[in-house]
């Protein structure tokens, strides 16, 4: 079944898709607009409708419950190769694997890939990865060299999962659970927000770093940050991500 969201909501249904069908989560371009699939059963439906007005659903065939495997294709940034688990890696790249479960994040979306290609042109240092999902991104960013990484989410299953990718990938991030917007930041050289507009735009206002990437709003937009000066912009598939520096 399908939803069809403007880009400034697509991040939010996004994540409340995968939170509740965590087997895959199918994601279109169409007319400016972006369509989430997902496969589900009868109460499945039931509860995308109560959520979401604008849905409509389709038969599949059988064996749709391995074929969300599909679904999920490697990608490249910053150098690096990210994919599933059930994919061979390429013995000549450096690899990042993520497996697209329990947390939002598979390193397949524009935003997460402009992040990361934007932080491998930064100097290295140490890093906090705001609203880290799966982890994808604070992996990357520990294959790049930055440390040491610290990686939060508020949600509880994103940090057991952020910490499996680190594993999994054999590098070391400091997984923990806060409120970015309320809790105490860590003072790091570099902040990667990949989070709605105006929650980033928040997060700056109370950031402890001095270089900000931040990502997960549509290229027509641009986060408001006093006393921040933006020195680098990468648009991809419609979406922005953007380098900024503190201003002393």
């Amino acid at each position: 079944m399908t939803d069809r969201k403007p880009d400034n909501a697509v991040e939010v249904a996004a994540a409340w898709l995968l939170d509740r069908f965590p087997d895959g989560l199918e994601e279109r371009r169409l007319d400016g607009a972006t369509e989430l699939a997902v496969f589900t059963d009868d109460a499945g439906e039931a509860a995308v409708r109560d959520a979401f007005p604008d849905v409509r659903s389709e038969p599949v065939a059988p064996g749709w419950e391995d074929r969300w495997k599909e679904l999920h294709r490697p990608v490249r940034a910053g150098g690096l190769w990210i994919g599933p688990p059930w994919l061979p890696p390429p013995t000549d790249e450096d690899v990042v694997v993520v497996d697209p479960g329990r947390a939002f994040g598979t390193g397949a979306h524009a935003t997460t890939r402009a992040c990361i290609e934007l932080l491998a042109r930064l100097e290295r240092g140490s890093l906090l990865d705001a609203g880290c999902g799966s982890g994808v991104v604070a992996v990357a960013a520990a294959r790049f060299g930055f440390a040491p990484v610290v990686a939060v989410d508020l949600d509880e299953v994103a940090v057991e999962v952020a910490a499996l990718t680190a594993l999994v990938n054999g590098v070391e991030i400091d997984a923990r659970r806060a409120d970015v917007l309320n809790d105490e930041l860590p003072r790091t050289d570099v902040l990667v927000a990949n989070i709605e507009l105006g929650v980033v735009e928040q997060l700056l206002g109370r950031a402890r770093s001095t270089v900000a990437v931040t990502s997960g709003y549509p290229a027509a937009a641009a986060p408001r940050a006093p006393g921040w000066v933006g020195v680098d912009r990468l648009e991809l598939e419609g979406w922005a991500a953007d380098v900024f520096v503190k201003q002393h």
